[in-house]
């Protein structure tokens, strides 16, 4: 296996990781119910995405 010749500094190590981080999901408000909702996603309370009903949530399975 290969050996590095030279000891990468603190620095530039921390310099490589600085993309590496968790992100905070962007939510928004359902149009339809109000409830929290991901971004291009059905909502999960209503079934509804842009003001259409994609989702029927009240049919009894």
């Amino acid at each position: 296996m290969a050996h590095p010749k030279h000891k990468i500094s603190k620095q530039r190590r921390n310099k490589r990781r600085t993309h590496d981080k968790a992100v905070v999901p962007t939510v928004a408000t359902c149009s339809n119910c109000g409830s929290a909702v991901l971004y291009h996603r059905v909502c999960p309370e209503c079934g509804y995405y842009r003001g259409r009903l994609l989702v029927d949530k009240n049919v009894a399975s």
